[in-house]
């Protein structure tokens, strides 16, 4: 977690980081990665200090980003599949919200391990589609903590590393799950037609 006065930094960061994962994520992948493993190790090591430790606690920010970003872009892999995960997971919490009933973990289990196996065959496209939503996700939480919305300040401050991406940072508000898809599928769009290069297009260009 950090101090209330870096709230507005954590939530440009947010902001700033969703906006390259969502439009860039095939292209700037390994970059991506490196955001999100700072992201992720930021917080689980300066989850071990109080408010009152500003100190200690960005140097653990700092120690403990590097080393989430170091081990993220060495394990490319390992990033492919957690974005599989990812998707599986986010999957079983659609489907048990649409009988609005909470998932059970064993189909969270379930589907986020063929998510990161489906993930390990489709790399390109899962990278596309994982990057395009994962980022529209991370940018409706930077923005609206940049706003003032009590939950996103939550997400971007998080003094649990799991609720950096709240399944609803906005109660009451349902035009965000609409926002977030339209968002996650201009994103893919944009990534499969012009920023993911050949590789990230649908169809090959014909060779003149």
């Amino acid at each position: 977690m950090l101090p209330a006065q870096y709230q507005l930094p954590a939530a440009m960061t947010l902001l700033l980081g969703g906006i390259v994962a969502c439009f860039f994520g095939h292209r700037l992948f390994r970059i991506v990665l490196a955001i999100s493993g700072f992201i992720l190790g930021g917080l689980f090591a300066s989850s071990f200090f109080g408010v009152s430790d500003t100190g200690p606690m960005i140097v653990a920010w700092i120690v403990g980003g590097l080393c989430g970003a170091g081990i993220l872009i060495a394990a490319y892999f390992l990033g492919v599949a957690l974005i599989g995960a990812a998707l599986g997971a986010v999957v079983a919490h659609l489907v048990f919200a649409a009988g609005d009933r909470d998932p059970h973990f064993l189909a969270v289990v379930f589907l986020a391990m063929t998510g990161a196996a489906a993930a390990m065959y489709l790399q390109r496209y899962f990278i596309i589609v994982g990057t395009g939503f994962g980022g529209a996700w991370t940018m409706i939480v930077g923005a609206m903590a940049m706003l003032g919305d009590r939950a996103a300040q939550a997400a971007a401050l998080a003094n649990n590393v799991w609720v950096v991406y709240p399944l609803d940072p906005a109660p009451g508000q349902r035009w965000i799950p609409v926002a977030w898809l339209a968002l996650g599928a201009i994103g893919t769009g944009v990534q499969l037609g012009i920023t993911g290069g050949e590789r990230g297009r649908v169809g090959r260009r014909r060779k003149k």
